[in-house]
């Protein structure tokens, strides 16, 4: 009988050390992630300064979703004949254009599969929303402010990242898209 209780209290003293030694599996959520950098969107047709924010949480193991906004801002030029100075009276006129996209960022995390060490996250995301733009023309200009022809108000962008923790709560990320690319911080709650 002490063979067993002994042999017992072995076996559950390996268990329970392999369970020690066993890491929990890694949760992604609850961060919130704010970065700056560049994107370059057709209809503009050069690269701008892009400031976004998201905030992610868990919704299955490996994966996230993270409403996020984004702000950019560009002026444009555009020559038209003032019909109030007389004709004819061409000139160059301005507008400024405020975006905001708003949306739902869905990322999977591979550190499973590359085998990632505590250190590193690896992932590749889809974002989905909509653009909310604001036009701001020069005060004299009096003609057509319709600038949009050719841009749609849907926002869709397909990403590839990784994330280096510096620590529990900090990390950095750099985050490469196919309209949006950022580097930034990620704060983990």
């Amino acid at each position: 009988m002490k063979k067993y209780i002994i042999i017992s209290i072995a076996l559950i003293t390996t268990l329970a050390m392999n369970a020690q030694d066993k890491p929990e599996r890694e949760k992604f959520g609850n961060t919130l992630n704010l970065g700056a950098g560049i994107g370059y969107y057709g209809y503009i047709g050069h690269t701008l300064p892009v400031g976004t924010l998201n905030y992610e949480f868990d919704v299955a193991r490996n994966f996230t979703l993270a409403p996020f906004v984004g702000i950019y801002s560009y002026r444009n030029y555009y020559y038209w004949n003032n019909p109030n100075h007389g004709d004819p009276y061409y000139r160059s006129y301005s507008y400024r254009v405020i975006a905001v996209p708003v949306g739902i960022k869905g990322t999977y995390y591979f550190d499973e599969l590359f085998h990632a060490g505590p250190k590193w996250d690896f992932y590749a995301a889809a974002s989905a929303g909509f653009v909310f733009r604001n036009v701001v023309w020069d005060s004299e200009y009096y003609g057509d402010k319709h600038v949009y022809q050719t841009s749609s108000p849907l926002y869709l962008d397909a990403h590839a990242g990784a994330e280096y923790h510096m620590n529990q709560k900090a990390g950095l990320f750099l985050d490469l898209s196919t309209g949006v690319s950022t580097f930034g911080l990620a704060l983990h709650f």
